[in-house]
């Protein structure tokens, strides 16, 4: 007689578990453009067939929505009907037993809330309102929108020289993107529903790394315009390079001794050799863009100045000044704000923490950095101090890696309290808080509060602020430029209201981003400039695309790039990873499902040849 027994999946099982990933894969890759009201529908039956169906609200409340949501993709509805769907959806949040059903209803209510045009066309005119200009998505999800599948192609037939001048196109760091970019185009690869996303930096950096000659874009007759572009970083040179194509006579105005802003002085060599980004820049400059370094504008020559002498400005300054703590102890000696301490290892002037204990604080990129960096600079012991979770952390998953892969400590869910002091000033502990998970916001990342427990004592010879950076922008305020929350006030084009002929953007606008959302802003800027200076020139290639082979598309892993074995780091700032080989790169090429020509993008316009 049995009575307990070893459960094992049966084959129906296994089968859903299999479905479920799938679908998760589709979801995570879904395109810009997709029918918001549509798409709300279909998360409802999913929400609806997860219910239990103890409770009425679930059981047949939701079903009740899905009706409605129904009648209006039919033009069946009027503007009545989306109010009693959000009645509807409130009240089931209101009586739902558990949070399943509340989520669920919270779902349509959020929705309703947030695109309700859209459902009120789709009720009165039978279709939607929401699309994107760039519908190939993973050209509508990089900032730049740069031809992702155009340049796949070229490399998948030997064209690396005809890959990067497309890349040129609309983002003149092809090669600077090819190591550091954050690449969120992959993201939204379709690839995804079938296995996983394209590795397409990699496969943009095998381009750059391969690439024999470089091929220039055509270059406009000169205008007579002149444009000053104070800040010569990603941003600012992206703008300038294409000013410069349109005509423009262009001077970049930089504070530094050399060009490249917080590419130069921000991202350690061992991710991006500053021989790659000196072939970016003196592609860039190869137009007749002039270049004054070491002027520091609005205190070495103010804007008002610059306004008078030529004919627009656009303001590209990095944000490179730190932010504090705010906590008791911070002015000891050998408190050191991470950008400072890059700063100096980019200029050429390492410092020595060789035997050193170093606390490094924060959880983005350039705390990772600063971590590995700490470590090649001979620390003993380098601990990362984050109040989240891991999961939390903006910086790049590879960059958590491999900060932990070459001895950085991670220590989670602390928040620094205060600094103690030796006898002479110096730092000899950071004093931590213990963290408590709490509950998610609105930017999906879950809060944290003061554990109940006494202070933990991290002890320590330098402490690095890595918790963020702000733009230096006193000396454009006291000029009349307005800012908010230290940022500069500009229009979506770039244009700075009130001020005559000043545009701005990039982190000058923003705050701290990622470069290609900085190369982003230059190409903005460069339109709407040469629009106010009276002309309508175009950016556009003369590559042609191969067409694509109709063929299969079988599963197939993805080429993640390696790590190069460079045994001991200290003193050691090498490239860690090692690009693609001639035979990676063609399989991860083939692994393209050219959504410009075939699907989803072809279908809703597919590429943009100009802009």
């Amino acid at each position: 007689m049995e009575r307990l027994q070893i459960e094992k999946p049966r084959e129906g099982e296994k089968v859903i578990e299999g479905l479920y990933r799938d679908i998760a894969r589709r979801i995570t890759s879904s395109p810009k453009g997709l029918c918001p009201v549509d798409m709300t529908l279909n998360f409802l039956r999913v929400c609806h067939a997860q219910s239990c169906g103890k409770c009425t609200p679930c059981r047949i409340g939701l079903g009740q929505l899905a009706d409605l949501i129904e009648d209006v993709l039919d033009g069946a509805a009027d503007e009545a009907t989306i109010d009693l769907i959000g009645q509807t959806a409130a009240h089931i949040m209101d009586t739902a037993d558990c949070a399943i059903g509340f989520e669920a209803a919270r779902l349509v209510h959020v929705g309703v809330l947030g695109f309700r045009d859209d459902f009120l066309n789709h009720a009165t005119h039978g279709n939607c309102l929401y699309g994107v200009e760039q519908s190939i998505p993973c050209m509508a999800s990089c900032p730049a929108h740069v031809d992702v599948p155009g340049y796949v192609a070229l490399i998948k037939e030997g064209r690396n020289a005809d890959a990067v001048a497309l890349i040129r196109k609309d983002n003149p760091f092809p090669s600077v993107c090819g190591y550091v970019c954050e690449h969120p185009c992959e993201k939204s690869c379709r690839r995804h529903m079938v296995d996983d996303a394209v590795n397409i930096c990699g496969i943009k950096r095998y381009a750059v790394d391969h690439a024999t000659e470089q091929a220039e874009l055509s270059q406009a007759e000169p205008t007579g315009k002149t444009v000053a572009v104070v800040g010569g970083g990603p941003g600012g040179l992206t703008a300038a390079y294409y000013l410069s194509l349109m005509g423009h006579a262009v001077t970049v105005y930089e504070q530094r001794d050399r060009l490249g802003g917080m590419l130069r002085y921000g991202i350690p060599d061992y991710r991006l050799p500053q021989s790659v980004l000196d072939n970016d820049i003196d592609f860039i400059l190869k137009t007749g863009i002039k270049v004054k370094t070491g002027v520091n504008v609005g205190e070495d020559i103010g804007v008002e100045e610059l306004k008078k002498e030529y004919d627009a400005i656009y303001l590209s300054i990095g944000a490179h000044d730190d932010r504090k703590l705010g906590i008791d102890g911070e002015d000891a000696r050998n408190v050191v704000p991470a950008v400072s301490m890059l700063r100096q290892v980019g200029e050429g002037h390492r410092p020595d923490l060789a035997g050193k204990r170093v606390c490094v604080v924060g959880g983005g990129n350039v705390a990772m950095d600063a971590t590995r960096t700490a470590l090649r600079l001979g620390a003993a012991d380098v601990k990362c101090v984050y109040r989240r979770r891991i999961a939390d952390m903006t910086a790049l998953s590879e960059e958590i890696e491999e900060a932990q892969a070459e001895g950085g400590n991670i220590l989670t869910l602390y928040a620094p309290d205060h600094i103690e002091k030796d006898g002479d000033g110096k730092v000899s502990a950071l004093w931590v808080r213990p963290q408590i998970i709490g509950a998610v916001g609105s930017d999906g990342r879950p809060s944290v509060s003061n554990a109940d427990t006494q202070p933990v004592r991290i002890a320590c010879d330098y402490i690095v602020v890595a918790i963020g950076q702000s733009i230096h922008s006193h000396p454009f305020e006291e000029s009349g430029m307005e800012t908010r929350r230290g940022a500069f006030k500009a229009e979506r084009s770039s244009f700075v209201p009130g001020s005559g002929n000043v545009f701005a953007g990039g982190d000058a606008v923003s705050g701290p981003a990622t470069v290609i959302l900085a190369v982003a802003a230059g190409k903005v800027a460069a339109d709407n400039i040469d629009d106010f200076l009276g002309f309508d020139h175009k950016i556009s290639s003369e590559v042609e695309i191969p067409q694509p082979v109709r063929a299969n598309f079988p599963p197939c892993g993805r080429v993640n790039l390696r790590t190069n074995d460079i045994g001991d780091i200290v003193n050691n700032f090498s490239l860690v990873s090692a690009g693609m080989t001639d035979e990676e790169a063609a399989q991860e090429c083939s692994r393209c499902l050219r959504c410009d020509q075939f699907g989803f993008g072809s279908f809703r316009k597919g590429r943009v040849m100009e802009w």
